[in-house]
């Protein structure tokens, strides 16, 4: 600071005291004392809770209580709709226009394989394991504005998805993830700091082998050659004429599928990644790679 005002504004902050916990106090009039209910002519009466009852003295019912009759859940019979309601499956809906805003964005990115990893990296889904999502369905909303060449991998999708996914040039896979294995894939980083290695992911269970062996819902464990004929047939549904993507210069990326054990792309059961020394070290033994092997 230079000048005369200067010299005093740092004369002043020498004489004030240092700001700690010691010196600090609130603004005058931010506070106001709290009246003590209770105290006779001091705030007495009824002290805030009003007349007699429950809500003076304090012994309200329980929850649900309707005062000594029937209450309504046990009124209301059960309903074979309800039937194993905590054990559904559920997938998060994941519209195709939100896949486009996120490639549009730059959070994903369309000239590597997607899968879960890097649609929940990119904030674009919510997958919550322990409260019984199975992964994401591919639903067909903004089906119209879509125009990305891709290679998705989900759980669920509907048919004019996956018309719209083949007509732009792309493929499509669902694939099935036990809880376990889901956990890992949405979060890699947090497993990998364990250490441990890369588990292999576990079949579908029997009521989800038929729905994921068949090509038209593009299953994972379907026969490959009925996946193209699948394909044909769909476009010719919707009437559009399917690309070959044997020709795209992308053939190798939209060629890349995961093993059904597999449940990072380039990344096999039995390796372990170490995040500290950027290494991924793999298993010599028979036996590992035996119980490895797919």
């Amino acid at each position: 600071m230079s000048g005369p005002g200067g010299s005093r504004a740092l004369e002043l902050l020498r004489a004030l005291p240092k700001v700690s916990l010691a010196n600090l106090r609130p603004s005058p009039g931010s506070k106001k004392k709290e009246k003590r209910r209770g105290r006779g002519r001091y705030g007495g009466r009824k002290c805030g809770r009003g007349h007699k009852g429950e809500r003076q003295r304090g012994n309200r019912p329980r929850l649900g209580f309707e005062g000594g009759q029937t209450p309504f859940y046990l009124a209301i019979p059960k309903y074979g709709f309800n039937e194993g309601h905590s054990f559904r499956r559920q997938y998060q809906p994941l519209s195709l226009q939100k896949l486009q805003y996120l490639i549009d964005l730059g959070r994903v990115d369309p000239t590597q394989p997607i899968d879960l990893t890097q649609l929940t990296n990119a904030r674009g889904v919510t997958v919550q394991p322990l409260k019984r999502d199975y992964g994401v369905q591919l639903v067909e909303e903004g089906a119209d504005i879509f125009s990305a060449k891709v290679n998705i991998e989900v759980q669920r999708a509907s048919e004019l998805a996956i018309a719209t996914i083949e007509k732009n040039g792309g493929v499509i896979t669902t694939s099935f993830y036990d809880p376990r294995s889901l956990e890992i894939l949405i979060k890699p980083v947090v497993f990998f700091l364990r250490g441990q290695p890369i588990p292999k992911r576990m079949l579908p269970p029997e009521d989800l082998v038929r729905y994921y062996t068949d090509a038209n819902n593009r299953g994972y464990l379907a026969d490959p050659s009925k996946v193209e004929e699948a394909r044909l047939e769909l476009a010719k549904k919707y009437g559009y004429s399917l690309p070959d993507i044997t020709k795209d210069e992308l053939f190798k990326m939209l060629s890349t599928r995961k093993d059904p054990r597999q449940i990072f792309f380039g990344l096999a059961p039995g390796w372990i990644v170490n995040m500290a020394d950027k290494k991924i070290l793999k298993p010599t033994d028979e036996r590992l790679l035996k119980y490895y092997s797919s």
